[in-house]
């Protein structure tokens, strides 16, 4: 592992094609590791204001499989079930996450449930789980909603030190897969920049597999100025 790491040189930064090659040639675990993308902007959380977030539609998909809990009323549970949800409810599923229940990584809800979801932050909000209509998970839309996460689509939001991470595929994905993959997310989180931030937005790009060490990638190849 600690030669792997030694093939990865800190101080320069690499085109998207050589960066995903030099990954896949450092990547040691035996199982079959995720391409995390790192993006370090020009802005950090403030008081008062809202983090930097939105979702991308990977081209090919994060290659992982997420869980995703519909919280609805009436015909929309049933739509949730038939679009594919994993876990689906009303009052009893808030009850039910209410008491610790947390077996899902995306959890959708209608405008109308909004209300009584509201008081699930406390479980949720930690969690990064609370539905909110920048992240499209407030939605009368289930069914397309619902199938989207599952075909790839991701949600990303700036942490606590302004960084932004997103699961952009897989080390088994194919080199060309992985480059659509990490220009979409990019651009994503490009088109995601607040009014109020001047200047460069995006400052740093990285990508790793689980286990790798970062490799920064040219933000000249991937950023439009």
């Amino acid at each position: 592992m600690k030669i792997e790491k030694k093939k990865v040189d800190r101080n320069k930064v690499y085109k998207p094609e050589a960066a995903i090659k030099l990954l896949k040639e450092v990547a040691w675990a035996k199982f079959d590791e995720g391409v995390d993308l790192s993006i370090k902007l020009g802005t950090t959380p403030k008081k008062g204001t809202a983090p930097v977030r939105g979702v991308v539609s990977l081209p090919h998909g994060t290659g992982k499989k997420v869980k995703i809990a519909v919280i609805g009323s009436g015909v929309k549970v049933g739509e949730a079930e038939t679009a594919g949800a994993d876990v689906f409810g009303g009052e009893d599923l808030i009850e039910k996450i209410e008491k610790g229940f947390i077996d899902f990584d995306i959890l959708i809800a209608t405008p109308d449930m909004m209300g009584k979801v509201g008081k699930l932050g406390k479980v949720l909000g930690k969690r990064g789980l609370m539905p909110n209509p920048k992240s499209q998970t407030v939605t009368l839309d289930i069914k397309e909603t619902v199938q989207a996460f599952k075909k790839g689509k991701a949600e990303f939001k700036m942490d606590d030190t302004g960084v932004v991470h997103i699961l952009i595929g897989k080390k088994s994905f194919a080199d060309q897969a992985i480059i659509e993959n990490l220009k979409t997310a990019v651009a994503a989180v490009q088109a995601a920049k607040p009014s109020s931030v001047k200047g460069a937005f995006i400052k740093s790009i990285f990508i790793s597999s689980s286990m790798g060490s970062g490799i920064r990638l040219e933000n000249a190849s991937l950023v439009e100025i």
